[in-house]
């Protein structure tokens, strides 16, 4: 029973397999690497926003709790805004207003004074109200926390135009704990030192993340050459695997990952050699066990005649027949033909099982066709004819196996063409630079389909008789030679073969 080796085991992981989960691996570790630092970056720039929300409110909350307690010490002194005091202080006392930009300058902050109904009738910076670019009413929201929720501080977002700020409102109270007013302090420069304090750290991580990228890349390069240099050398081994030598295991002293998979290897290595060589001795076997049935039924064949010749010559001399002296005659010339078949059949075999004990030498195949081409001529019954190109065309090849070669074609050629039609043969030799080619065609009836993938199959033949060894032993000597044979038909339409041999340079 011949062994299989496709059922052989084999490793658990390919080298691609293992290249593909490296280059896997390392697309994930740079995708968890870069979703990593990004949600960094989005938490601390939430982190910075929530702080400077909380800082602003702080810092204004402390200012205007100090603007509400001066601007309420000067109320309290008998000053009052009343409903019917123009807008921008106009009818304010000049006290009140000088004491108000007093402490707005010494802050470093703007200050907008309401009046109980939401009119402006103080601001430090008059110029956006007075041109009609700000409205004079208080913030909707801010009145509405201030004066119907009675909050005593509130903080919100504002916008002029594109200028985003973070606006306080808290109530002002007079000498009798009433609310006589509504102080406002609009903080502009909160949203430009986020906006700064934003970039410096996305240009600090940036930074810090390339220098970490740069690092983990060289790292990586490193641990990845390693890597691959240990598949290359893996890889190389596996590209000389040959069933017809010995294969050298894989030396490896690490116990990791790579060693594993080289202990397969040489597992698999071993079992292979192993399969290898009984695969070959199975078919070494099996190819003579078909060649000792081919043998003996080959020799049988003449032996029957050869039985019953002498089987009925003894009878004839039992009998005192008349004639025994003739039939001696002729059993003896059957009995000589029978054996002379025998000895063309061991002839036969030994020349095939003789193949690849070759002499080889310089041979012209010119020189060789002509010599056969002598064979042939004067045969007026068969019509060959030659057609041979150039001087010489040297081969490296056994002379002999050369004439058998093409004495095996033209034969098989001539054999081709039935009974009563001539056969016609065509030789033809054509030298490249590097090969020359020899192409015989016959007229016969060409091969069929059903037999053309057995054609040089040893122990194969359509005649009555013969071995069935003339081709395989052609394509045996070409392969020898590193040449190829082929062969082109039509049913009815004759046969080319083809012999396309390598030059001695």
């Amino acid at each position: 029973m011949l062994l299989d080796i496709t059922q052989m085991p084999v490793l658990p992981y390919s080298l691609r397999a293992i290249a593909q989960a490296i280059d896997s691996t390392d697309g994930i570790i740079i995708f968890i690497s870069t979703a990593s630092f990004t949600v960094i970056g989005i938490a601390t720039i939430l982190f910075f926003i929530s702080r400077y929300e909380s800082n602003n409110q702080e810092k204004l909350s402390r200012a205007i709790q100090i603007m509400k307690n001066q601007v309420s010490a000067s109320l309290s002194n008998g000053w009052q805004i009343s409903d019917t005091m123009p807008v921008l202080a106009g009818g304010i006392a000049q006290s009140v207003e000088a004491n108000v930009m007093k402490i707005a300058e010494i802050h470093g902050v703007d200050v907008n004074l309401y009046d109980l109904k939401g009119n402006l009738r103080l601001a430090s910076l008059p110029l956006p109200y007075t041109k009609g670019i700000v409205s004079t009413k208080m913030e909707p929201m801010a009145y509405y926390h201030l004066n119907d929720k009675k909050e005593i501080q509130y903080f919100q977002s504002e916008k002029i135009g594109n200028l985003q700020f973070v606006s306080s409102y808290v109530p002002v109270f007079d000498a009798n704990g009433n609310t006589s007013a509504y102080l406002n302090i609009p903080y502009f420069t909160s949203q430009s030192k986020l906006q700064q304090e934003i970039a410096n750290f996305l240009i600090t991580i940036i930074n810090l993340n390339a220098f970490i990228f740069l690092i983990a890349g060289i790292v990586a390069l490193f641990i990845a050459n390693r890597i691959t240099h240990s598949f290359a050398v893996i890889g190389d081994k596996m590209k000389d695997i040959n069933l017809g030598k010995i294969n050298d295991a894989i030396v490896w002293t690490g116990n990791d990952e790579i060693g594993s998979l080289v202990n397969e290897y040489n597992k698999m290595l071993s079992k292979l050699d192993e399969s290898a060589a009984a695969l070959a001795k199975n078919e070494r076997e099996g190819a003579w066990r078909e060649m000792a049935k081919q043998v003996a039924h080959e020799i049988k064949n003449p032996l029957t005649p050869m039985k019953l010749s002498m089987q009925f010559l003894q009878r004839s001399i039992e009998n005192n027949a008349e004639d025994v002296k003739e039939l001696a005659a002729s059993v003896a010339n059957t009995l000589v033909e029978q054996i002379d078949h025998l000895s063309n059949i061991a002839s036969e075999f030994s020349q095939f099982a003789n193949i690849e004990n070759a002499h080889k030498e310089q041979v012209d195949l010119l020189g060789a066709l002509q010599s056969i081409r002598m064979l042939y001529d004067g045969n007026e019954k068969i019509f060959m004819q030659w057609q041979l190109s150039g001087e010489s065309a040297i081969l490296y090849a056994d002379k002999t196996h050369i004439n058998r070669l093409f004495t095996n074609l033209i034969q098989n050629a001539l054999q081709s063409v039935p009974s009563g039609k001539m056969p016609q043969v065509q030789v033809s030799c054509m030298v490249a630079a590097e090969t020359v080619l020899v192409k015989i065609t016959d007229n016969g009836d060409g091969i069929t389909a059903a037999i053309q993938e057995k054609i040089f199959t040893p122990n194969f033949t359509t005649k009555t008789s013969g071995t069935g060894l003339g081709l395989a032993m052609c394509k045996r000597i070409t392969e020898q030679m590193n040449g190829k044979i082929w062969f082109e038909t039509r049913e009815a339409g004759g046969t080319s073969f083809f012999v396309q041999l390598p030059l001695h340079s």
